[in-house]
């Protein structure tokens, strides 16, 4: 039997191929000269293999959030195809949402993958809450307020301890992405997932376009002192 579960790993190792990056952005990683994506980010380049956060962030996880089946007009007929959409995330700052379609499930979970990490977003986390003010990483710094469709999803600091107070989609994107303890508010079309995850990934993502003299990190030194 050990010898069978060997095998069977040792199969799954050769299936899958040693990745050789194409773009300059993935040798550099390779290389060891990037060691995060705050780096490609700083220098406005942009992620254009998967393979570059799977090397960077080996502990990534991933999270199937809706499998639906949806169907267009072609010359033949109607054509069926799913839509996978999936949330990746390492808890730690790191995460990324993505959709894909197939003709078959797995495929479409498959290009979801992909894409939600061609499109990872780092998120500074803080602690901006007047209520707790330790100055560490386990909330949001400020208010930030996302929409996308109908969907609009505001979220707020929170003190340690409180959790995150919101629904069942927003909650997984936030997890995903290290946030403890935060309030939220969403309105509009809320069922619709897709739209409700990437309301919830534009607030995020506000932290990264919004200015701050002294960055972040001054932010949180000023709040634990």
């Amino acid at each position: 039997m050990a010898k069978e579960e060997y095998r069977k790993e040792r199969s799954d190792d050769e299936l899958k191929p040693e990745w050789i990056p194409k773009t300059e952005i993935g040798k550099q990683v390779k290389a060891g000269i990037i060691t995060s994506i705050e780096e490609i980010y700083a220098a406005g380049k942009k992620i254009l293999e998967h393979e570059i956060v799977d090397f960077l962030y080996p502990d990534m996880q991933e999270e199937t959030l809706e499998v639906s089946s949806t169907q267009r007009m072609t010359d033949n007929g109607r054509k069926a195809q799913f839509r996978a959409v999936v949330l990746v995330g390492d808890r730690k700052g790191h995460f990324g949402i993505g959709a894909g379609k197939s003709e078959e499930v797995k495929p479409a979970i498959e290009s979801a993958v992909k894409n939600a990490k061609r499109n990872l977003i780092s998120v500074p986390l803080g602690c901006g809450s007047w209520e707790c003010g330790c100055g560490q990483s386990h909330s949001l710094p400020i208010k930030v307020v996302g929409k996308q469709g109908s969907v609009e999803v505001t979220l707020k600091p929170a003190p340690r301890g409180l959790g995150i107070a919101a629904n069942e989609v927003v909650r997984k994107v936030l997890s995903a992405a290290g946030v403890k303890d935060v309030w939220s508010f969403s309105r509009g079309h809320t069922r619709n997932v897709y739209n409700t995850a990437m309301a919830t990934a534009n607030a995020l993502d506000q932290l990264n376009t919004m200015r701050l003299r002294g960055g972040w990190e001054s932010k949180k030194k000023g709040q634990g002192s």
